[in-house]
Formats: structure tokens, C-alpha cells, sequence
């Protein structure tokens, strides 16, 4: 068999195919087992009818591997493009499809195909088409985070895309094909770099090229963006995008453009020209390389089936009813009206040869004279739809005249009025003619953001977002109600993205704003009718939008012998029948959106540019128009519409704000009744209540919690948690307490804080200092003088420091004590974990665990008890009077004075057991408690002990 193969070598184009020398078959079997298995299926072919028998390696063509089959092998073609190439191949994958690509960019790389199939389900007049485009999360390593981990319905995402697709590559499919067929595009591999939107326009244009669909000329898509300082940039990367101040796609023929749909943030339409004008010489030279190379890859065009118009039909139509339809168009300017003239001519038609016909359109009708030919059904529709076409246009072209009576240049009448729906946030019914749209705004918390799960990002959330609704009774007919079909999404995208240039950034209004429009009457551009609505909408719930915004849609009447006219506000019929549907969104001075829907090759920028002169004069009118608004909008928020602040919490305190396991936010939630939300990332809290009042009282909780004590400010009503000898702890913000010492309580002295207050009590304090480790000292006695209380008068204070009470804090004849002085026999009146209280004369002074003794103490409360007596040496004072105090500096003295006395006396193993046996220096030996003794000149040795009291 290799023999074989090696003589009949690959075909022509065709990878060889390679077979490892380690002895192993081409199946991958060992070369003795593939032996064995060969001869077994000789075996089996001998007993097998000759009809079902599969050809042998020496028996097919020449030039093919084993089973006829040839190896795949991609045919490619590099097309430079801005500052890269992309990569077309085909060949390799896909190989039964009519044309299928690989389109690379970058690290992006897209799979699309084109199949048509042998059915006849068209009318001739709009191809059967099918576009589906899907991202696969695979491609950029991600699983979809909703429940359902396959890929199923489209996103929102990717139905836009879609419409991307089919909107330039639809008109160029040969007039009168028929047959099905479906486009598909799956993105394979994202990079984050490249964008996979312009590609996917070209690999479809690519595939349809390169198929036997007969596609009149190459398809092309390419995205242009506005960098600072560099200019227009074909096919930005993503970061450059972020950057960019207009997002333009584009998509064309080497000849013409075809499409274009963008925004922007309020470019000129000298900009604006320049942009297209920038991607279309791109879009050239890559349809330009894709023509090349489809005519050396691609398959012949089928187009011996096309269904075109017979001879003669137009013009016996014309006949019949062409002068009543021009009348009708003349002088019936409704909509509704007129169409039932029309529509009882096409009956009249219909009915020449034979009754009406049946309720099923697909059966056949005559229509001919007796002895004449006889047309389907289906060719006498269009054939009526042409005629219609040919007037109106003739009337447009060469009076000027509109089947409404307008000029080519005028805006239909305009009338709206807001605050139609009582208990909505905001609401608006703008009528631009006989075109609708009830607008409603309403506001919410973060909770109501559009959350998006793309291949790109996990979870984005959108917190302005418009959705439209158009229901079949807006165009009086009976039709599905359900999900958003794709023209709903591709149209509330236009309309969302129009508008939010203008809205304002979540600092400055947080809130989430969703907008409705539900087209309730339709007779032309009710997409632009949403941007109108949706702007008064906002406004009547109250957000602060930058500017107003309205849209107005253009329309075309081009011929072939290059005489056009471009038509402002277009109605139904215009669009139907005419040759551009091109939509303009922005305000007086610049454009916001645009898409721009073509039915004929040929739009060039002359058109392009009378277009955007005449839509910028409509625009400027409807925006003056919207201003009369009567009622007008109310400027402030409903009386219906929650309440809602942004309170940034530091992000070291973002544990304490949401507590465990989220308790203090349900604490402030049941106690208010208000919504909050804390973003763990940033930090940010944002409370939602649906009055004022909850809210100021939810966002101070919150505020209480993070907040930080400040020096100087009077907190009222704290509540006094723990009671002290010394002093008591109040907590002056949640979980935050500091120190009111005894000494701070008020003018008159104190000598037990618990003779004025007990725990649970409320009292109002100011923060005096703050020390390292986020503590704080409080006084209850500033509160008095900043509150103008007067102290009691001295002779009053005398009588008080004679009974004991006293006033003023520490009496003036109580002598502060003196740094370096030792006082013996000192109580001890309480023992804390960080060391003991110790009452020196009338004051407390604080013992620290580290002054107790000479040797490491982890805790004094393991060598001595409250009541028991010790001397101690005073080691500092601070200016309110507060002390410290050491027993270790009083051991260290006396061991010192006892070491000196010995050496005086010639006894140099003295110790301080020798001084006194009896305990010396306790309160026995006749010394006054907490006074100093009479060794604290340091002339006698003393022995300091631990006496009970």
C-alpha cells in the first residue's frame, strides 16, 4: 500500500500525506496488526455484493488517498488592512458547505459559511436569507456564567452583530433568487484585542463570494475610530476603541457603500464624511483582493433558476390602475386611508380573470386577457409593488411631491406632552405625524442594571439601557407577541445608544435609568420617535441630562441614470419603497448615532453628504419643537421614585460596614426600611429608600459606622457602656468607644463615677484627643462650657471640697503629685489585664504591668488583689493631671540605697531583708498611707512589700 501511495503521489495543491517510519499503518495500527487487519477485510469483500463494495487504493483516481478522499489543505489570502492583515482561508475546514472561511485577526479567528438549497421559498423581490452569529465562550477560556452552560438563544449582543451581516450582503444577492439560504458565523478564538464585528461582515462577505450564491460583488466590513492625536484609524484595537471618540462600522463594495451604523460623541458631519470616507477606501482594496481570489477558489454562480419580473406585466398594470394610484397618492394624505384605496385597486387587479382570491396567498390567480398569459399569485403582488413604487418615485423625482403633501425637506407636524402616566417615574407621548411612541423613565439601584454576560467580560452591568416595544396594533395587523424580535433589539440599541452621550455619570446621578418605548402608532421612523421620547421621558423623572438629543430619518429616490432625492422624515411607504433608510441622532451642533440601510449599490459620499446637511435642519427643528412640550417635563424627581445616595466607605472599613455575614447592613436595612448595597471591590454603598427621611436616617447609620472621631465635635446621646473608678467608656459611634475620665465629668469634683451615672445611661460628650491604636479621650465637662453652662461659684466649690464632693475637677488644695517622689503603703482599687489603679492621696494613677517588679510579670492579678497595699514612685504627669506610676523604679531604688548603706557599714553581703524584717515601709510602722515615706530622700535603705489590707 505505501508503495502504491508513493506512486501515485498527492494530488496537485494537496498536502502529502506522511506515514511514520516506527512501523505504523496510516489507521495508526502497528504494521502486523494493520496486516492482519487488512487480510481480514479482503475476506469479508469477498463475500460482499459488487455494488457495495468500496473501491481499493489501486483502483481509485489518480492523484487520491485511500478512499478517494484528498488530504484538506487551505487556500489563503492575506489582505493588508490598517496597520495589520487578516487572513482569509477556506479549503481546509467546512469543505461541504458552499463556501465556508477561517478569518484570522490578529489572535481572533472566526469559522463562517454560506449554503443555499435546492427549494423555492423567495418571491424574487427579497432574498430568503438567514444570518446567525455566536460567540463561543470557549474563545476567549471562559464558561458561561449563567445556569445553562451551552450556547442557545442569541444574546442581545449577537443579534446586533447579525443584523451587521445581513445588512450589506442582502441587496447584493441577485435579484429573483429563491432559494434558502443561511450564513453562519461562530467567533472560535478572541485574543481581547481584536474586535471580531468587522471581520465577521468581511468572512461572510468572503464565503457568499467564494459560493455558488450569486452574489453580485465582494462584501467587505471594516470599524474606524477618532484617536487624540492620531486621526481616524481603520480597525482600532479594543483598547484604542476605549479611547476612540466614534465607533463607526462600515460595510461596502469596492464601488459603493452599503452600510453603516456608529456612534459618537457629537462629531460634525464634515467628521462624520471623513470617517466613511476613511473606511471605504479600506473596504475597496480588501473586495478588490476578495474578487481575485474567489474567481481562482470560488464556485460557479448558480443563476439559470432566478425568478425575474415577465415582460409586459408592469405595463399592463400600469394600465389598469396606474392613474388612480397617482391620485391616490395625490390626494389622500392618511396613511390608513390611502392604503385602503390602494389596497381595493390591487383587489380590482387581482379579480380581472376570476374571483378574489382565496384566503391563502400561495394559490394561483389569473390575470390576462382571455386569450393572454396567466401570472401566479405571487408574481401579480410584486408586479403591483413595482407600480406603486415607479409613481411615487416619479411623483418625488420630478415634482417634489410626498404622498403626505410635505416638501422633500419638511418635518411632519410635531406634538408631545409629558407626564401622561401618573404613577410612572417619568413619562412622555411624543407624535411626530402619524408616528407614536410612549416613553417611560424609571429609576432604580444598582439591583436594576442590565447585567450582560459576553465572551469578553464576565457579568457587565449596564446602568442605562433602553428597550423597545412594537406591537403589531401600532400598524393595525394581527401578529406574534412575545420576546424582542431583531429589528426590536437593533432598534432600542439605535435609540440607547443615541442617547448616552447625554446622560449623566453615575457620580453625579446614582441611579439606574430604564427607558420603555412602546411604538403605540407607525408610519416611518419610529426608532427616531424613541430618541425624542426617550429624551422628554428623562427629563420628566428628573435626570439631569447634559443636553437634548432628537433623531430624524433620511431617505433616497436614486435611478439609475444618477438623479436622486433625499427625502427628511420619511414615511412607511417611502422606506418601503424607496432606496435608503439612513437615521441621524445627535443634538443642534453634533451627531450622536447614525445607521445608514441601503436597497441598490450606489450610495457615494456626494449622496451621503446632502443626507447629513438635511438631517442636521431636521434635527435642529425637532429639537425646537420638542421644547414646546406641553405639558413640559417636570425636571425633578417623582414623588413615586426612590431615593437614593452613594456613600463611599473606605475600603479598611468595608468589613465593619457590612459586618458578619452581612449583619450591619440588615441592621440599618430593618431599622430604616432602605436598600443597601456595598460594593466589596471599591467600596462604594449606595442606599436605596423610598422617602427622604428613611434615607438621611440609613445613610447617618452608615456614616456612624465608618465614620472616624473627630477632635472638637460633641457627640449627643452616648450611650455609657462600662463604669470605672476612673472614669466610664461611652460608645460615641457604633462599636467605637472612648474614655471619660472621672476628672471630665463636670465643673464640681467627683470622686466615684458611679455616684452620677451607671451603664446604659446617655450622656453627651466631646472628643478631646486621639491616640495611637484608634483610641480617644472624652469630656463631659466641654460639653458644658460649649453648651455656655457656667460653673458653680468658688465659694460653693469650697463647701462642696469640705464635704468631700467638691467641684471643678481636682481642688486646688489637693497638691498634684511630684514626679521622682516614691509614696508608700499606696490601695490598690482595681486590677485590669494591661496593670492596676493605684490611689495615690485623692487621685488614681496608673500602674502598668511592665512598672510592677524587676522581673518579667505577665499579669499583676497573679501577685497581688484590689485592697492590697504597695509603694510606688510617681514617673509622670500629664497636663490634665493624670499620672503614672512605677513599683519597679522603687524596688530598683530601694535595692540601691539598701547596697550603699551595707558598703557604709563594712557589710558587704547586705540585703534588703536586712532592713526590716517586720515588713518596714508598710503602713505598721506608722507612715500615712499614699504619703511619702521617709526614705524617699534615699538616705536609709527600705525593704518595699506587698501587704494586705
Amino acid at each position: 500500500m505505501r508503495q502504491l501511495l508513493q506512486q501515485a503521489g498527492p494530488p496537485p495543491g494537496v498536502a502529502s500525506v506522511v506515514v511514520h517510519r516506527l512501523g505504523i499503518g496510516s489507521n495508526g495500527h502497528p504494521q502486523k496488526q494493520q496486516q492482519e487487519t487488512q487480510q481480514a477485510g479482503r475476506r469479508r469483500s469477498q463475500h460482499r455484493p459488487a455494488s457495495r463494495r468500496r473501491p481499493c487504493v489501486a483502483q481509485a483516481a489518480e492523484g487520491t488517498l485511500v478512499g478517494g478522499l484528498s488530504a484538506p489543505v487551505a487556500r489563503q489570502l492575506r489582505i493588508p488592512v490598517g496597520d495589520r492583515e487578516i487572513l482569509l482561508e477556506t479549503g481546509e475546514v467546512g469543505r461541504q458547505a458552499s463556501g465556508a472561511i477561517m478569518a484570522t485577526d490578529g489572535e481572533t479567528m472566526l469559522y463562517t459559511t454560506a449554503c443555499a438549497v435546492e427549494d423555492n421559498v423567495g418571491d424574487g423581490s427579497f432574498a430568503p436569507l438567514q444570518v446567525h452569529y455566536t460567540e463561543r465562550f470557549s474563545a476567549a477560556g471562559r464558561t458561561s456564567g449563567g445556569y445553562l452552560k451551552r450556547e442557545g438563544k442569541p444574546k442581545d449582543h449577537e443579534v446586533l452583530v447579525a443584523r451587521l451581516i445581513d445588512r450589506p450582503i442582502r441587496p447584493m444577492i441577485q435579484a429573483g433568487w429563491t432559494h434558502s439560504t443561511q450564513v453562519l458565523t461562530w467567533v472560535m478564538s478572541y485574543d481581547g484585542e481584536h474586535s471580531p464585528e468587522p471581520l465577521a461582515i468581511t468572512a461572510a462577505g468572503a464565503a457568499l463570494a467564494i459560493s455558488d450564491v450569486p452574489l453580485r460583488k465582494a462584501v467587505a466590513g471594516a470599524r474606524v475610530g477618532l484617536l487624540p492625536g492620531r486621526g481616524f484609524v481603520v480597525n482600532p484595537t479594543v483598547a484604542e476603541q476605549e479611547e476612540s471618540s466614534l465607533d463607526l462600522l462600515i460595510a461596502g463594495t469596492s464601488e459603493a457603500v452599503l452600510m453603516i451604523e456608529g456612534f459618537c460623541d457629537f462629531l460634525t458631519e464634515e467628521q462624520m464624511l471623513e470617517a466613511v470616507r476613511c473606511g471605504h477606501e479600506a473596504i475597496q482594496a480588501m473586495c478588490a483582493a476578495i474578487e481575485a481570489w474567489a474567481a481562482e477558489v470560488g464556485k460557479p454562480k448558480k443563476t439559470d433558476d432566478l425568478l425575474l419580473p415577465p415582460e409586459g406585466l408592469d405595463e399592463r398594470i400600469r394600465q389598469l390602475i396606474g392613474k388612480q394610484t397617482e391620485d391616490a397618492y395625490r390626494s389622500v394624505p392618511g396613511k390608513k386611508e390611502r392604503g385602503e384605496i390602494i389596497s381595493g385597486l390591487r383587489q380590482q387587479v387581482r379579480s380581472q380573470q376570476g374571483a378574489a382570491p382565496p384566503a391563502a396567498a400561495a394559490d394561483a390567480l389569473a390575470l390576462a386577457a382571455a386569450e393572454g398569459p396567466k401570472y401566479d399569485y405571487v408574481t401579480v403582488q410584486m408586479a403591483l409593488k413595482r407600480v406603486e413604487s415607479a409613481i411615487m418615485r416619479r411623483l418625488v423625482l420630478e415634482e417634489g411631491f410626498r404622498a403626505d403633501g410635505r416638501s422633500i425637506d419638511a418635518v411632519r407636524p410635531i406634538w408631545a406632552r409629558a407626564g401622561v402616566l401618573p404613577r410612572t417615574h417619568g413619562s412622555v407621548l411624543f407624535t411626530r405625524g402619524e408616528t407614536q411612541a410612549m416613553a417611560v423613565t424609571t429609576l432604580g439601584c444598582s439591583r436594576s442594571a442590565q447585567r450582560i454576560d459576553t465572551m469578553s467580560a464576565d457579568d457587565e452591568e449596564q446602568r442605562f439601557y433602553l428597550q423597545y416595544f412594537f406591537p403589531p396594533s401600532s400598524v393595525g395587523e394581527v401578529g406574534r407577541v412575545g420576546g424582542p424580535g431583531r429589528r426590536e433589539v437593533g432598534h432600542g440599541n439605535l435609540a440607547e445608544r443615541a442617547l448616552l452621550p447625554v446622560v449623566p455619570r453615575e457620580e453625579e446621578f446614582p441611579y439606574t435609568i430604564r427607558v420603555e418605548s412602546t411604538i403605540t402608532e407607525s408610519n416611518g421612523s419610529s426608532s427616531m420617535a424613541s430618541v425624542c421620547g426617550g429624551c422628554l421621558s428623562m427629563l420628566d423623572a428628573g435626570v439631569p441630562l447634559k443636553r437634548m438629543v432628537a433623531g430624524v430619518a433620511m431617505g433616497l429616490i436614486l435611478e439609475s441614470d444618477g438623479r436622486f432625492v433625499v427625502l427628511t422624515d420619511i414615511l412607511g411607504s417611502e422606506d418601503a419603497l424607496g432606496d435608503m433608510d439612513f437615521k441621524v441622532a445627535g443634538d443642534e451642533q453634533g451627531i450622536t448615532a447614525f445607521q445608514m440601510d441601503i436597497k441598490v449599490e450606489g450610495i457615494t459620499l456626494e449622496i451621503m453628504q446632502q443626507a447629513l446637511a438635511a438631517a442636521g435642519k431636521g434635527r435642529r427643528h425637532i429639537l425646537a419643537e420638542m421644547a414646546k412640550c406641553s405639558p413640559p417635563p417636570r425636571g425633578e424627581l417623582s414623588q413615586y421614585a426612590p431615593r437614593i445616595r452613594t456613600v463611599q466607605v473606605p475600603m479598611e472599613k468595608v468589613g465593619m460596614a457590612i459586618g458578619p455575614g452581612g449583619r450591619t447592613i440588615k441592621q440599618i436595612e430593618e431599622a430604616t426600611g432602605v436598600d443597601l448595597q456595598i460594593d466589596g471591590n471599591s467600596g462604594a454603598a449606595t442606599l436605596k429608600g423610598d422617602t427622604q427621611e428613611a434615607l438621611e436616617r440609613a445613610v447617618a447609620m452608615l456614616e456612624s459606622i465608618i465614620a472616624d472621631p473627630e477632635v472638637g465635635k460633641i457627640y449627643r446621646g452616648c450611650r455609657v457602656t462600662q463604669v470605672m473608678p476612673f472614669g466610664t467608656f461611652v460608645e460615641v459611634l457604633p462599636k467605637r468607644e472612648g474614655l471619660l475620665h472621672v476628672s471630665e465629668w463636670g465643673y464640681q469634683h467627683v470622686r466615684a463615677v458611679s455616684e452620677v451615672v451607671k451603664e446604659g445611661d446617655l450622656v453627651d460628650v466631646m472628643v478631646m484627643e486621639l491616640q495611637d491604636g484608634g483610641k480617644f479621650k472624652l469630656s463631659r465637662k466641654a460639653v458644658l462650657q460649649a453648651d455656655g453652662v457656667a460653673p458653680p461659684p468658688p465659694s460653693e466649690q469650697k463647701q462642696q471640697q469640705r464635704r468631700g464632693g467638691g467641684g471643678g475637677g481636682p481642688s486646688a488644695e489637693v497638691e498634684p503629685p511630684e514626679i521622682g517622689r516614691i509614696y508608700r503603703g499606696c490601695r490598690i482599687v482595681q486590677i485590669q489585664p494591661f496593670g492596676a489603679f493605684v490611689q495615690v492621696g485623692r487621685r488614681d494613677g496608673l500602674l502598668r504591668v511592665a512598672e510592677w517588679s524587676t522581673d518579667y510579670t505577665t499579669s499583676i492579678a497573679s501577685e497581688a488583689k484590689e485592697g492590697d497595699r504597695v509603694d510606688v514612685m510617681v514617673t509622670e504627669v500629664s497636663a490634665d493631671g493624670k499620672f503614672k506610676v512605677s513599683r519597679k523604679a522603687v524596688l530598683l531604688a530601694d535595692a540601691a540605697a539598701t547596697a550603699a548603706a551595707a558598703e557604709q557599714h563594712g557589710d558587704g553581703d547586705g540585703t534588703p531583708e536586712d532592713g526590716a524584717a517586720d515588713g518596714a515601709g508598710s503602713a505598721s510602722d506608722g507612715e500615712q498611707p499614699g504619703t511619702p515615706g521617709p526614705g524617699s530622700d534615699g538616705k536609709r535603705a527600705l525593704n518595699i512589700t506587698v501587704q494586705g489590707s
